[in-house]
């Protein structure tokens, strides 16, 4: 059996109340990573021959998200699911197999449920399968009208246009569906907008469909909570909790240490090794791969880092470097830009390391910047020292040797090379490439003036008397 999924990604999101006219509600991120992408994360594993994303309303927001993994199609006139998936028709009408319908912004679907749901209808036989799900306050589903004898689904009614009545039925419309696809596209075009909110919906198909003498069921989802839809702002904080409490519990139970689960954020795509200790109010973001025995946090935000095992990360700020291991980093290290630390380093507070590259052994201890620069082995990096990489039309490369000792308030201003052994004196200014086992004095030479602050302080209260007059 083909499976193919159609993603419906077009609606705008009003309720999101964004400043930004051409967001998609669909773009909105739940620890770094978009709704949409959630819900393709859970289709992808379940074998697509094709999966197809219907975009519209910032279209282009959402294109760029997804076009690495989905072909991309638009609706040019929001008007309805139904008219969404038409789109698809071109693409998918001549293929045999199902078809799943699934919304873009119901992050919490999971793999296994759709797998489950794609058994049932292929053991039953359906030619359509509607996902249904029981809520306590259904209010703005669209409800499930049953036969009340046979029990057998007649129909969805959109929550605008139930009567009182039908607004008092609690199982509802997950908005997830699968189709025959060769009835699908057959049956599609028959859809009408004869309904208060004038819309092709996609509902409408299940009358077709047995007009038409075609099998429909329904699948109650067992845990409501993986249908759930996000609208506004507080039902994405509520899927956001649920998102964090399954990707931490699967990392604790990996062999994962973490002081305070609820308040460590961490992406779905992070991978973490034994015996590492997340302490709290650590954020880990993108596809950051951590090895064992690390101690990260507290207060660390880490972004598309690879790290060793046994380092120590304290309350810093990483992201797009690489980190060997039996490092100590932080507090209040900033790394960035392609930043590269081997192993055995010390790279202290406030230190800011950009596009920079430190071999073993190397120690930054405490307020210094280091840009566009490579690092020899066991050099140590005083405090203070700055490389000056921009000249305000280019970023200039520095290099710097093995066994160099740069001294407390160094500047070194590139295009510059400090080779092996070198020595800088303390408040130097270094404009000149340095020979190897050289010591570099490049400061003014110190001037003492007799009674010279007296003197100083008596000339310039005289002028301040004198400005009174």
């Amino acid at each position: 059996m083909n499976y193919y999924a159609i993603v419906l990604a077009a609606g705008k999101g009003t309720r999101m109340k964004s400043r930004d006219p051409e967001r998609s509600k669909v773009s909105y991120p739940i620890l770094g990573k978009a709704l949409v992408n959630y819900v393709i994360d859970a289709i992808l594993p379940v074998g697509m021959k094709e999966i197809v994303v219907v975009v519209g309303f910032g279209g282009e927001v959402t294109k760029k998200l997804v076009e690495d993994r989905a072909k991309v199609i638009w609706q040019k006139d929001l008007v309805g699911t139904g008219n969404a998936v038409l789109q698809a028709k071109e693409l998918l009408k001549d293929k045999e197999g199902s078809t799943l319908v699934i919304c873009g912004d119901t992050p919490l679907v999971t793999t296994e449920t759709i797998e489950h749901i794609f058994k049932v209808h292929k053991k039953i036989k359906n030619h359509l399968t509607i996902v249904t799900s029981v809520l306590e306050k259904p209010d703005g589903y669209g409800r499930i009208i049953r036969d009340s004898k046979s029990n057998y689904v007649l129909a969805i009614k959109e929550d605008k246009d139930c009567s009182e009545d039908e607004k008092d039925i609690r199982e509802v419309n997950a908005g997830l569906y699968i189709f025959d696809n060769k009835f699908l596209f057959e049956y599609i075009n028959q859809l009408t907008a004869d309904n208060s909110q004038r819309e092709y919906y996609l509902t409408d198909l299940v009358g077709i469909f047995k007009r038409n003498g075609k099998k429909v069921g329904a699948y109650v989802v067992e845990n409501a909570v993986e249908v759930f839809g996000i609208n506004d702002r507080v039902q994405l904080s509520y899927a956001g909790k649920v998102i964090r409490k399954r990707i931490n519990h699967r990392l604790m139970m990996s062999g994962v240490s973490m002081e305070d689960p609820d308040s460590t954020y961490i992406s779905p795509d992070v991978e973490i090794g034994k015996d590492t200790v997340i302490l709290p109010n650590t954020t880990i973001f993108g596809k950051c791969k951590i090895g064992e025995a690390n101690t990260i946090g507290p207060n660390t935000f880490l972004d598309t880092v690879e790290i060793g095992d046994d380092n120590v990360i304290q309350s810093s700020w990483i992201s797009d470097s690489k980190i060997g291991s039996y490092n100590e980093i932080g507090p209040f290290t900033k790394m960035r830009a392609g930043t590269i630390v081997a192993n055995h380093c010390r790279v202290g507070n406030f230190v800011e390391l950009k596009n920079t590259e430190l071999n073993d052994g190397v120690k930054a201890a405490h307020l210094t910047y280091l840009g566009d620069c490579q690092i020899g082995e066991k050099t140590n990096v005083g405090c203070g020292t700055i490389t000056a990489n921009y000249d305000g039309f280019n970023k200039m490369h520095t290099e710097i040797g093995k066994n160099v000792f740069l001294g407390s308030g160094t500047i070194l201003v590139a295009p510059l090379k400090v080779e092996d052994s070198s020595f800088t004196a303390a408040g130097s200014t270094i404009t000149k490439d340095v020979k190897e086992d050289s010591l570099v004095i490049a400061r003014a030479r110190q001037v003492e003036i007799e009674h010279g602050y007296t003197t100083f302080m008596n000339k310039a209260k005289a002028k301040k008397e004198a400005s009174k007059k």
